[in-house]
């Protein structure tokens, strides 16, 4: 999911190689100096750098070895989002997703030669419809399927095959399962399965919306974003959402289970919309995305599970979302709207994180 709709123009060259295309990153003036694109009350972020410059970047994950990043951006020639690698100081963007279909949630397998993706590119070359963002912020349920591929882009194939609505696949620190959300049985849960697309199983069952799950380090919890509608009037919202494929803004809230689907818990209790949850490494914290102070301001908070007492990281005007740790909780990477210059524009980051 991003904030902003517009089409941007990003400057690049595009050069043909066997990997596939490749875009340069950022000059040296394209850089911005830490005062310009910190706030003075980010007390946890320091050596702020701008990654990407121009367009819609969201969803930056490390790979395993944490040397790259793989990321989704909507930027020329493509009317929709593609998937892309770089190295974690923004050079050397290459394009690795088919550039055809709408492509989201991507993330990198162990050992780094191995990626995994959403995409449409089965169903048609084109992008599938935007959904009608005259009804608020919403985002469409796509007939993706999750393919696994060469971390040149090639060698593309199926892990996932059923009619519908298959996304937010991420992939345990472990190495041993992924994580995903499904509407394969009717209504939007979390399901696992092996890395070959084998075993898999469903961990929630409760009516409503249920995604955006990441493993804890250790890959025994799942943190995970949801909405189990209450009233008759919110059900049928729902019911509504999914025949239109797209759903608007819910109250969202932010909830950990044990890997095996046990022992769900709901971390936060407020009437905002709460997502893209993430574990510190330490596993006592998650850091997450919320418009708890403002509607439209979307900013970055952490949780203490135990206690539920939040903290607020990002000030910035408008929208700071996607976060993901180093293994080692030293750097933080994150997509946001500061520096921008065109309103709406998103581009990723990366800091140094201090506790």
């Amino acid at each position: 999911m991003k904030r902003g709709h517009s089409k941007f123009f990003f400057s690049f060259f595009i050069l043909i190689f066997s990997t596939g295309l490749f875009f340069p990153g950022p000059s040296f003036s394209d850089n911005q100096t830490d005062e310009k694109i910190r706030h003075p009350e980010e007390r946890h972020l320091r050596n702020i750098r701008q990654l990407t410059f121009g367009g819609e970047n969201a969803e930056a994950y490390f790979s395993f070895d944490e040397k790259k990043l793989i990321f989704q951006s909507t930027r020329e020639p493509f009317k929709c989002d593609q998937i892309f690698i770089m190295n974690i100081d923004g050079s050397d963007v290459r394009l690795v997703s088919l550039g055809k279909g709408r492509t989201t949630c991507s993330y990198f397998l162990p050992g780094d030669k191995e990626i995994i993706y959403s995409s449409t590119h089965h169903l048609s070359d084109d992008c599938p419809p935007p959904p009608d963002f005259r009804q608020g912020y919403v985002w469409g349920l796509f007939d993706y399927d999750i393919f696994r591929a060469r971390v040149d882009g090639s060698q593309v194939r199926n892990l996932t095959n059923s009619p519908g609505y298959d996304a937010e696949a991420t992939v345990s620190p472990r190495g041993d399962k992924i994580v995903f959300t499904s509407l394969r049985d009717g209504d939007l849960d979390i399901y696992t399965m092996d890395l070959d697309g084998r075993n898999v199983r469903r961990l929630t069952h409760e009516f409503g919306y249920d995604g955006g799950a990441f493993f804890s380090l250790d890959g025994k919890k799942i943190c995970y974003r949801a909405w189990h509608p209450q009233t008759q009037e919110e059900i049928q919202a729902y019911r509504q959402m999914l025949e239109l494929r797209a759903l608007k803004s819910m109250r969202l809230q932010i909830y950990v289970m044990d890997a095996d689907g046990q022992n769900k818990r709901r971390i936060t209790n407020n009437n905002a919309a709460n997502l893209a949850p993430f574990f510190h490494p330490d596993g006592r914290r998650i850091i997450f995305t919320s418009n708890m102070e403002k509607p439209t301001e979307w900013d970055l908070y952490l949780v203490d599970i135990e206690t539920g007492k939040i903290e607020r990281v990002t000030y910035f005007e408008g929208f700071d979302s996607f976060p993901m740790f180093t293994r080692d909780g030293k750097k933080l990477v994150w997509a946001s709207n500061r520096g921008g210059k065109v309103r709406g524009e998103t581009n990723i980051f990366i800091a140094d994180w201090i506790d």
